[in-house]
């Protein structure tokens, strides 16, 4: 179905292909997974595949790309439309209507089927993908989840032969991934479609995959067997992390498949218990300063048995009775919460629960309907931003909101201005995360992930007491994620206080001393991680599950445990 002969991609300003020796053939009705870091050419090969590149990226595409017989260098992305329908990493991009139901309908009329096919097959995509109390709304008051849903289901209606989808369940929580991932499977297994799939968040997706393609910078593509192409690949799940550590052959790509091999595991961890992996002392970070709260005062904490826990201290934020109206819709309903210095708190929940606007209501986003809200013992939407910047900063899911320069280079030099850092201290921030990224580079032409981080820079560069994050893994690697947890940790062992906005779970097990669950824009469980995320099926991390009834959470822990270490 889709043919890579000796496929290369050139872009005009980089000193490196994009792309180089993809030569592999993805059969029909198959499920094509691609992984690999973050700038590894994902994007771009899903962007040879729909016609996007070079039509539309420009550069220079060597080889041959055909898709059903069709070659994508004669054929224009609206020559293919019929044929390949693409899902992009940013749903809002893909929109071209005001509703719902207008969305699902537009590529059926541009395609000009019948009336009564398109209304059919709209009834149809909205009850496959929970989207029928929806069909109303206007799109722009959607989240970010609902968002992506409508994004998939407009190009399910026009029933494609190819399905390309880059990052697909990166804006869902759990609950939501899982049915687009059951929808996915139904289209490759009873209709023959063919899907090509990049995903960083493989914990999800891996145990789906008919195939899997593994780019890495510098080495040739590697296509095979998932659980063969997952037994060396430098990204994996934490269910194949437990595997290698365990010995298991062939290695697991499931929960369940897992747990039938996890007793001898089992076994070798009784007696003992895990260390608190949220709370391991972390390694310094880049130029650390102090925290401070709104009179100067530096944030104390407590070290003890090798952990960096919170004292109790006047809360640096605070929310009492907060309630938040998104237009007509509550979004927040008697909101409670208070946040301290030294500690992370993941806030998870289903998608709409109210999570963003929780964060917007603490930068002065969202003017409270009831209640209040303050930071540093200011209301945020009556504070100049000059004075609120001060006290705290955020991080949005779209990291183009806070990118304006030319060039990476000319954004980290206007973060060290505006925070008024040492130079180059954010760009060794950006290194850090995400090593590579040229300073020439312009963000327009990064990839998501790469965008994100050099927002996320951006942000900590001013070291805000008060630091929020929205969905802050998203188009993360694991590799970079595990050097975002490091910098946070570090940060709130200097005495800052974190608050991320999450649907992932596995960061949540990994990084924070304490879980906020929301659901209909109330509190619906708050206390320590390992408590929260055990004792709830959607939001435990896969080795938890695996390893349950233990208190597991992570392999780290697993893995120091087995080698006698205290953490």
């Amino acid at each position: 179905m889709i043919s890579f002969e000796q496929v290369s991609v050139q872009y005009a300003d980089a000193d490196t292909p994009a792309l180089s020796g993809v030569d592999l053939t993805v059969p029909e009705g198959e499920l094509c997974l691609l992984v690999g870091p973050s700038g590894s050419g994902k994007s771009t090969l899903l962007g040879t595949v729909n016609g996007l590149v070079p039509h539309f990226t420009g550069g220079v595409l060597h080889g041959r790309v055909t898709v059903g017989g069709r070659d994508t260098r004669e054929h224009r992305p609206r020559e293919l439309a019929d044929l390949v329908g693409t899902v992009g990493q940013d749903p809002l991009a893909h929109f071209v209507t005001d509703t719902v139901e207008d969305e699902l309908a537009y590529g059926m009329e541009s395609l000009g089927l019948p009336p009564d096919v398109m209304r059919r097959r709209v009834e149809e995509t909205l009850d496959l993908l929970g989207l029928a109390d929806l069909r109303d709304r206007a799109l722009n008051s959607l989240s970010g989840g609902q968002q992506q849903r409508v994004a998939i289901g407009s190009v399910l209606t026009v029933h494609p032969r190819v399905l390309v989808l880059d990052e697909p369940t990166s804006a869902l929580d759990p609950g939501a991934a899982e049915e687009v991932l059951a929808v996915l499977q139904r289209l490759v297994h009873d209709l023959g479609t063919t899907v090509l799939m990049a995903e960083h968040r493989l914990e999800r997706v891996v145990q789906y995959a008919d195939q899997v393609l593994l780019l890495t910078p510098g080495a040739p593509p590697v296509l095979g067997v998932p659980a063969e192409v997952m037994a060396h690949s430098p990204v994996h799940p934490p269910v194949v992390g437990l595997g290698r550590l365990a010995g298991w052959h062939p290695l697991p790509l499931s929960v369940r498949d897992a747990r039938r091999k996890a007793a001898g595991l089992r076994t070798r961890l009784d007696g003992r218990h895990p260390s608190d992996t949220a709370r391991t002392a972390p390694a310094p970070a880049p130029a650390p300063v102090a925290a401070t709260g709104a009179e100067g005062d530096a944030a104390p904490v407590s070290r003890t048995e090798g952990a960096t826990t919170p004292i109790a201290t006047t809360p640096i934020a605070t929310t009492d009775r907060l309630a938040v109206r998104r237009g007509p819709v509550p979004a927040l309903r008697g909101v409670d919460l208070a946040l301290h210095r030294g500690e992370i708190t993941a806030l998870m929940g289903r998608n709409g629960a109210g999570k963003s606007t929780l964060l917007g209501a603490l930068v002065g986003l969202h003017a409270p309907a009831g209640g209040s809200v303050r930071v540093g013992g200011l209301a945020p939407h009556r504070t100049r931003p000059a004075e609120l910047i001060r006290q705290v900063g955020l991080v949005p899911q779209d990291p183009r909101d806070l990118l304006y320069g030319e060039s990476v280079a000319a954004e980290c030099a206007a973060a060290d201005g505006d925070a008024g850092a040492a130079p180059g201290t954010c760009r060794a921030l950006v290194e850090r995360l995400l090593p590579g990224i040229a300073d020439s580079a312009h963000p327009r032409d990064l990839s998501e992930g790469q965008r994100l981080t050099l927002a996320l820079a951006v942000v900590l560069t001013a070291r805000p007491p008060l630091l929020l994050l929205d969905e802050p893994t998203r188009g993360l690697d694991y590799a970079a994620k595990a050097r975002l947890v490091e910098i946070l940790r570090a940060l709130a062992a200097e005495g800052h206080a974190v608050l991320l906005a999450t649907h992932d779970v596995e960061l949540a097990a990994e990084l924070a001393h304490r879980t906020v669950i929301l659901a209909e824009g109330e509190i619906v469980a708050d206390g320590p991680t390992p408590e929260v995320v055990v004792s709830s099926p959607a939001f435990a991390p896969q080795v938890a599950k695996i390893l349950a009834p233990s208190p597991w959470l992570t392999v780290h822990q697993v893995e120091r445990a087995l080698d006698g270490s205290t953490g």
